[in-house]
C-alpha cells in the first residue's frame, strides 16, 4: 500500500464547507460520517483530518498533517515557520480595528496608550509595532465585540465580513490590518512520495482555480468581421474558427477571463457577433 497525503481542514464552519467543496472538485472524494475526525479518500491517495482551526498549525509543523487549508489570518497568528504555498481565493475576510461608533477616530494614533481586545495578539502587535503605536493588548478567546461596552478595552481587533456584528454592538470599523483568504500550507521538508502526491493535487487545484477565473464563449460571426472579433478573443492561444452551414458565417470558440467578460461582450456585439453563448468551465488544464 502506497503512502497517503494527510490533509488537515477545519472541523466545522464556512472554511470547512468550502475546503471540502474544493477537494471534491479536484476528485478527492470521501464518505464523511457525522463527527468523524479522520476519513480516507476512495479516489485519491489522501486522508482528511478534521481538526479545530487553532490546532491545525501545530499539527502541520509537527508533521502529523502534511498539508492544511487555513485562513491566512490563522497562518500569520499561529503558523510561524509555515509557508503559504497557494492562496485559494475563498473564505475571504479582513482583520480590522474597531472603536465605539461615537468616537471621532483621527487615525491609528488614537490607540496610543489605550487598550485593545483581540483574539489575534501576534498579528495586532506586528501592526502596532509597524505603526509605532504603544497600546495594551487584552487577549480574549471569544465575544471580543463586548469588550468596549463593559469597559475592558477602548477598541477591538477582530475579523470582519459584513460589519453587522460590529454595528449590533455599537462599534464601527476604523482600520483594516489584514486581508485574509483560504490558503494551502505544507509541513516543512515534505519530500519523496508525499511530495509527488502534493504536486498532483496542486495541478488539480490550479486547474479548478483557473476554470473559475474564465468563461468559455461560443458565437456566430460574419466572415468579413472575423479579424476584428479574433482580436477581441485571443483565447489561450488563439480562438477556434469553424465554418457554418450558412455561407459567409463562422462559429468562433474561445476562453475569456472573468474580469474581461462584459467589455469583451460589448466589443463582440459592436463587431457583428451574434448568438453569443457564455458557458462556465468546470476544469481547465493549462
Amino acid at each position: 500500500m502506497g503512502k497517503t497525503l494527510k490533509i488537515a481542514i477545519q472541523k466545522k464552519g464556512r472554511l470547512n464547507e468550502e475546503s471540502i467543496d474544493l477537494l471534491k472538485q479536484c476528485g478527492v472524494k470521501f464518505n464523511n460520517g457525522r463527527d468523524q475526525l479522520k476519513v480516507s479518500s476512495h479516489t485519491f491517495p489522501a486522508e482528511l483530518l478534521f481538526l479545530r482551526n487553532s490546532d491545525i498549525p501545530n499539527y502541520v509543523k509537527d508533521g502529523v498533517a502534511d498539508i492544511a487549508i487555513l485562513g491566512e489570518n490563522t497562518v500569520i497568528e499561529k503558523g510561524g515557520g509555515l509557508d503559504i504555498i497557494e492562496k485559494l481565493g475563498f473564505s475571504k475576510c479582513k482583520l480590522s480595528l474597531a472603536v465605539p461608533k461615537e468616537v471621532n477616530y483621527p487615525g491609528v494614533e488614537y490607540f496610543e496608550g489605550k487598550k485593545i481586545a483581540t483574539s489575534y495578539p501576534v498579528t495586532l502587535q506586528q501592526y502596532l509595532d509597524k505603526k509605532g503605536i504603544n497600546a495594551e493588548i487584552h487577549v480574549i478567546s471569544g465575544s471580543v465585540e463586548i469588550a468596549p461596552n463593559i469597559g475592558l478595552a477602548d477598541g477591538i481587533c477582530d475579523l470582519v465580513s459584513s460589519g453587522s456584528t460590529l454595528f449590533k454592538n455599537g462599534l464601527k470599523e476604523c482600520d483594516e490590518i489584514l486581508f485574509s483568504e483560504a490558503a494551502l500550507v505544507a509541513t516543512p521538508g515534505l519530500s519523496g512520495e508525499k511530495k509527488e502526491i502534493l504536486d498532483k493535487l496542486m495541478f488539480r487545484i490550479n486547474s479548478v482555480q483557473a476554470a473559475k477565473k474564465s468563461k468559455y464563449v461560443l458565437l456566430n460571426a460574419p466572415n468579413n468581421k472575423l479579424d476584428a472579433i479574433i482580436k477581441t478573443l485571443p483565447g489561450m492561444k488563439s480562438p477556434t474558427v469553424l465554418p457554418l452551414a450558412q455561407e459567409g458565417w463562422s462559429s468562433v470558440h474561445s476562453v475569456i477571463k472573468e474580469g474581461d467578460f462584459w467589455n469583451s461582450i460589448d466589443e463582440l456585439k459592436a463587431n457583428g457577433a451574434e448568438g453569443i453563448l457564455i458557458v462556465p468551465i468546470e476544469k481547465m488544464v493549462l
